[in-house]
C-alpha cells in the first residue's frame, strides 16, 4: 500500500512537472498554494500541545485536448511540534482515510517532525455532447448545508472543522447530463474501500418559479436514500431546506432534515441560520456513537442541532466571521470565531479562536480549546 502511494505521489509530480511545460500550449491551469499554521491545544489528559502544520498543494487544471479535462491537486505535509506525542496523534496517524484508492503515504517520522503526502484531487472529465463523463477523487457537493447536510453523504460537513474549507474527496464515477439551462441529471458510482457495498445514487436538478430543486434516490455509504433539497428567495432572503429519508443495511429507517435561512444586511453583515433534525443520532449522551464519529461513518452523535453563522465585512481587506454550534440534546455548544486580512491579491492571514462549552459526557464540552494562526500564500 505505501509503495502504491508513494508512486502515486510520484507520478502526480511528474504530471504536474510535465504539465508545467506545456501549460501554454495546453491550456492548462498551474498553480497552488503554500500554507502554514500554528495551532496551541490540550490533548484528552489535559496537556498543552503544540503543532505546526506546513501544506505545500500543487495544482493542475484545464483542457488536456478538446473534451478532456484534468483536476490534479497534490499535497505533501509537513508536522512539526509536541503534537505529534500525543495519543490522538498515535491513534490517527495511521488510520486509512474512508476512500477506494490508497493514494497517500508518511514520508518522514522522526521524533517532533511528520511528512506526508496524498492526492487530494485527481478526476479527468470527458465531455461529449451535453454529457460529461468524471472519473477519480473528487468533490461531489450535493445538498445545500452549511454546518449539515442530510444528502452530502459522500462528503459529510464536519460543523466544527479547523480547516472548513477543506473536504475530502470521493473516488468515484460521475455522470452528468445536462438536461436544459438549469437543470441535469446526475449518477454516480463510489466503490466502497473495504469492499462493502458500493455507492450508486442518481440526482435530478431542476429550477421553476426561481426555485432550486433536486431530488436524490439511491444508496450512499451503506445506506438506503430518498432525499429532497430546496433554494430560494423570499424578500430578500434566501432560504433552504433539505430532508432525505435514510436506511442503514439491517437498521432502522430514519430521517434527516435542514431548515436554513441567510440575509445580506447593507454595510457588510451578513447571517445565516440553520436548524438541524438527525434521527439518527441519540437524545442520551450516554449512547453516542463516538466510534462511528472518529471512523467518519457518522458526521453528527445526537439529534437536534442549531448553527449560526455572521460574516462583517470590516473593510475590503479585513473580515470578521463566526461559527457558533449548539448541541439541543446535551445543551453543549461551539464558538469558532476568526479574523481575516487579505493582505494582497495572493496572501491571506487568519486568526482563529475555538471555545467549546457542555459537560464532560456531552458532544462539544469534552473537545479542548484552541488557537491558531495561518497563513496562505497562492500561486
Amino acid at each position: 500500500m505505501r509503495r502504491r502511494a508513494l508512486a502515486a505521489g510520484i507520478v502526480a509530480l511528474g504530471a504536474l512537472l510535465g504539465a508545467a511545460a506545456q501549460a501554454q500550449d495546453a491550456g492548462l491551469e498551474i498553480g497552488g498554494s503554500l500554507k502554514t499554521l500554528g495551532l496551541r491545544s490540550r490533548d484528552a489528559g489535559g496537556d498543552g500541545f503544540g503543532l505546526s502544520l506546513n501544506r505545500l498543494r500543487l495544482e493542475a487544471k484545464g483542457d488536456l485536448a478538446p473534451g478532456l479535462a484534468i483536476d490534479l491537486q497534490y499535497d505533501n505535509e509537513l508536522l512539526l511540534g509536541s503534537y505529534l506525542r500525543t495519543g490522538e496523534f498515535q491513534a490517527m496517524k495511521d488510520l486509512r482515510p474512508p476512500q477506494y484508492w490508497r493514494a497517500d503515504a508518511n514520508v518522514l517520522e522522526r521524533g517532533d517532525v511528520y511528512d506526508r503526502h496524498r492526492l487530494y484531487r485527481a478526476a479527468l472529465t470527458a465531455s461529449i455532447g451535453t454529457v460529461d463523463v468524471k472519473l477519480g477523487r473528487q468533490r461531489i457537493a450535493w445538498g445545500t448545508g452549511r454546518f449539515w447536510s442530510p444528502l452530502d453523504i459522500l462528503n459529510p460537513i464536519d460543523p466544527v472543522a479547523l480547516e472548513r474549507e477543506e473536504r475530502l474527496g470521493v473516488d468515484a464515477a460521475l455522470v452528468e447530463a445536462k438536461l436544459g439551462p438549469l437543470s441535469r441529471l446526475s449518477l454516480v458510482y463510489a466503490p466502497a474501500p473495504d469492499r462493502g457495498a458500493p455507492s450508486r445514487a442518481v440526482q435530478l436538478h431542476g429550477n421553476a418559479a426561481g426555485i432550486d430543486a433536486s431530488l436524490v434516490v439511491g444508496r450512499l455509504r451503506g445506506m438506503e436514500v430518498a432525499g429532497l433539497d430546496l433554494a430560494g428567495q423570499i424578500g430578500n432572503a434566501g432560504v433552504r431546506g433539505e430532508a432525505a429519508q435514510l436506511r442503514p443495511l439491517g437498521g432502522r429507517p430514519f430521517r434527516r432534515v435542514l431548515l436554513a435561512g441567510d440575509y445580506a444586511f447593507d454595510g457588510g453583515l451578513t447571517v445565516s441560520i440553520e436548524v438541524h433534525y438527525n434521527g439518527g443520532g441519540a437524545r442520551d449522551a450516554t449512547l453516542y456513537d463516538w466510534n462511528g464519529l472518529r471512523a467518519g461513518r457518522v458526521a453528527s452523535l445526537a439529534t437536534r442541532y442549531a448553527g449560526l453563522y455572521v460574516a462583517y465585512e470590516i473593510t475590503p481587506l479585513w473580515k470578521w466571521v463566526s461559527y457558533v454550534v449548539r448541541n439541543a440534546d446535551d445543551r453543549s455548544q461551539a464558538l469558532d470565531t476568526r479574523l481575516v486580512w487579505s493582505v494582497r491579491a495572493d496572501l491571506e492571514a487568519v486568526l482563529a479562536v475555538q471555545r467549546f462549552a457542555g459537560s464532560r459526557l456531552s458532544e462539544y464540552g469534552r473537545r479542548p480549546d484552541s488557537g491558531f494562526v495561518s497563513l496562505t500564500w497562492y500561486f
